[in-house]
């Protein structure tokens, strides 16, 4: 039996702070909240330190290498929006304290040749590394053109182990390829009224006002990315608003769409000391396929959202160390989308539920996001107070995933 008492650190559970006090983790759960830690109890001093719930990151692209270097920044559970681990594949990975855990919709439903084919370069072959065993059947491709295509494919990934469904709105305008396949609103209004008969959450990939326009037409729950293509209005707001949609705005992805690298969170000694050669360089690269977008335009809509109360999520859209798909890295980057939801007006407190409790909530994760009684003890202890200082989230002390220590 493992006993473990952290004690002495300042405590946010997800949505409030508790002050000082003592948190105890048994057999990978949390099962007290400010108690004495009982004898033969092993002790984590957190004095000077802020004990947090492992990080949630909203959007990725991932593999078992991205999972661990996730972790190694405190975020424990990735949010795959795009990819092959879905239940079918990844228990190897459920079972694995030293990667994060992982949710994944599968492939989203687009037309074939739709987005993202576009972002790739013709020569560019995804696949496991040289020598790899390919594990699992081939994932399943849900290319629509049709009302009908759309509903047959909702069944398919759901047996195939999709634990939310992801639809694709994009023209290809904001990454430079105008005129690109796209569904249309029958295919996706289809889709979506299949996918909530199954009981199944939906989530659309939407960097354009138009494209959000249409996802809120179909009914989706959430939008995994923010419009980039012009100010907001108080119209799509109140339009969002009235959805009770859920936005995953990844600012560290639409900045690097606009050029703008992640050079200065890799020279971050906190940063730059954990990535490999290939991570650090895709860091400080950027996709910058709009070049004419403004950041504080995107940061304005981040505010007036939340000021509407919307809820928002934090995510990034990191994929692959490759410098084409640049400007972001497998948990660092998580750590600056808090930065740049801070710079757009949130308090560091609503910031680090957008990484925790608001993210467990509307994905349906019950048992973790929060720091309370009968949850995972994933866990992320920090020097300093990140709900004063939102840098502070990078001083890691400790990570557990489960209630396990990582080792690094």
């Amino acid at each position: 039996m493992s006993l473990t008492a952290i004690t002495g650190a300042q405590v946010f559970d997800g949505e409030n702070t508790l002050g000082v006090t003592t948190v105890l983790v048994e057999n990978g759960s949390i099962t007290r909240i400010g108690c004495e830690a009982p004898p033969g109890a092993q002790i984590v001093d957190g004095r000077g330190a802020t004990l947090l719930p492992g990080l949630i990151d909203a959007h990725v692209h991932t593999s078992r290498e991205a999972l661990a270097l996730a972790l190694r920044f405190g975020v424990t559970t990735e949010l795959e929006m795009q990819g092959t681990n879905t239940r079918e594949n990844r228990a190897h990975i459920s079972d694995d304290d030293t990667v994060a855990d992982v949710r994944s919709s599968g492939f989203g439903i687009t037309p074939p040749g739709g987005h993202p084919s576009e972002l790739f370069p013709k020569d560019f072959r995804p696949g496991p590394p040289a020598g790899a065993k390919p594990t699992g059947p081939p994932p399943l491709m849900p290319h629509s053109t049709t009302p009908e295509e759309a509903v047959a494919f909702i069944p398919q990934l759901i047996e195939r182990g999709s634990d939310y469904i992801k639809f694709m709105i994009d023209d290809g305008s904001v990454e430079g390829h105008p005129g690109l396949p796209m569904l249309d609103q029958a295919t996706l209004n289809a889709g979506v009224a299949e996918a909530k008969r199954h009981g199944m959450l939906t989530v659309a990939h939407t960097l354009t006002v138009d494209a959000t326009r249409m996802a809120i037409e179909a009914g989706i729950d959430g939008l995994v990315h923010l419009f980039m293509d012009q100010p907001h209005t108080e119209e799509i707001i109140g339009l969002v608003k009235d959805a009770r949609m859920f936005v995953v705005p990844c600012v560290v992805l639409n900045a690097s769409m606009m050029g703008i690298t992640g050079t200065e969170l890799a020279d971050d000694p906190r940063v730059g000391s954990r990535l490999d050669t290939d991570w650090d360089k895709t860091l400080r690269s950027s996709f910058g396929h709009y070049p004419q977008g403004k950041i504080d335009d995107v940061l304005a809509t981040v505010k007036a959202l939340s000021d509407a109360g919307v809820d928002l999520l934090a995510g990034t859209d990191v994929s692959m160390p490759l410098p084409f798909l640049g400007g972001l890295a497998h948990g660092a980057s998580l750590h600056h989308e808090l930065q740049y939801l801070v710079r757009a007006g949130l308090t560091p407190a609503q910031a680090l539920r957008a990484a925790t409790a608001t993210p467990a909530r509307r994905f349906g994760l019950g048992d973790r996001g929060r720091i309370a009684e009968g949850l995972r003890a994933d866990l992320l202890l920090v020097d300093g107070d990140p709900t004063t200082t939102i840098t502070d989230t990078l001083n890691t002390r400790a990570v557990w995933r489960r209630g396990t220590r990582l080792t690094v």
